[in-house]
């Protein structure tokens, strides 16, 4: 099983690598990745030192391009596609048909990883994205039971990644329209859930304020940790009631389901974060490479130490953890 790592920066490539990553996701300076943050994400010479970085550790960089073009864009994601190659990189990760189309022409040789923004929750999804595109790995939304992702395992004509830690959507991924509907501009295409061109703090006599293109979507108290604003996890009046109506700013540990993910052939477990820091990274990748190590090593007596939670709970989103969608009594 693969330890899939995110990178947002050199420094965070580096963090990965260095504690134990296999592989590392990254995405450039521009709408073609959905971390589209300012500051964040590599430029061309960013990603040669990168790539140069993780193969003399024998490692492997993923380019990320999991955002949607419009029609007149489109050559601008081909362009990228081709950078890429051109750069080594070892996969890309992508979303849309016709940036597949692209890369499976141009270079069939470049393997292609289907995006977790492509949305892929069936068989015969799958089936049509291995034959159309030749995609030799598809990540799984986040809203699928364990017990769905075990049965799309069973006849998955292409190796499976799940999400395994980090930050969780409510939404199935690349059909959210939670924040183009607050600020215009959508996060399947233009990269980012909250463009920090729309994000206003305020600190007021009621507490720190938040607004997203003048929406206020939260209010903290002194001390209280304040994370990205997003429309999902803002909190609301409903009725009587302020509260996070829709979700709570909470990260995915899937630690405990490890054993169930390996034994259903899960190819590779995937951490969340390039917007998070280079300790953030360093911190979860070494925690999952313990993990993972010790189930190859002893199976059947595999268990999860309490001294790997507490470092998760440190960095987790809301400062607290959850099973997600993996773990629910209805389908």
């Amino acid at each position: 099983m693969q330890l899939v790592c995110p990178a947002g920066s050199l420094p965070s490539l580096q963090a990965a690598v260095d504690n134990g990553a296999d592989a590392v996701y990254v995405g450039l300076r521009d709408e073609t990745n959905a971390r589209a943050f300012p500051g964040l994400n590599f430029d061309e010479a960013d990603l040669r030192r990168g790539i140069a970085y993780a193969h003399a550790r024998h490692r492997k960089v993923y380019l990320a391009l999991n955002t949607y073009p419009t029609t007149q864009r489109l050559v601008h994601w081909e362009n990228v596609v081709d950078q890429a190659a051109a750069s080594g990189v070892d996969a890309l990760i992508i979303a849309e048909m016709a940036v597949l189309d692209y890369a499976a022409r141009h270079y069939p040789a470049l393997p292609r990883h289907l995006s977790v923004q492509g949305s892929a929750t069936s068989h015969a999804a799958l089936r049509y994205y291995a034959s159309e595109f030749g995609i030799s790995r598809a990540v799984l939304p986040r809203v699928l039971a364990l017990q769905q992702v075990e049965r799309l395992a069973e006849k998955s004509p292409v190796p499976l990644e799940t999400f395994a830690f980090g930050s969780l959507c409510i939404m199935v991924e690349g059909r959210c329209q939670l924040s183009s509907y607050v600020t215009g501009a959508s996060p399947n295409r233009h990269g980012v859930c909250s463009p920090a061109k729309f994000v206003r703090w305020d600190e007021t006599g009621e507490g720190r304020t938040v607004r997203l293109n003048g929406v206020l979507i939260d209010r903290f108290a002194d001390g209280e940790a304040a994370g990205y604003p997003t429309v999902c996890k803002g909190r609301y009046k409903v009725g009587t009631e302020v509260f996070h109506a829709l979700e709570e700013p909470t990260s995915l540990d899937t630690l405990e389901l490890l054993p169930r993910l390996a034994a259903c052939g899960i190819a590779a477990v995937k951490i969340e974060g390039r917007q998070r820091s280079p300790a953030y990274v360093g911190a979860v990748a070494a925690v999952w490479r313990r993990a993972i190590d010790r189930l190859r090593e002893d199976a059947p007596n595999f268990r999860v130490d309490s001294d790997w939670q507490a470092t998760l709970g440190r960095v987790a989103e809301g400062v607290r953890t959850t099973l997600g969608p993996y773990h629910r009594s209805w389908h």
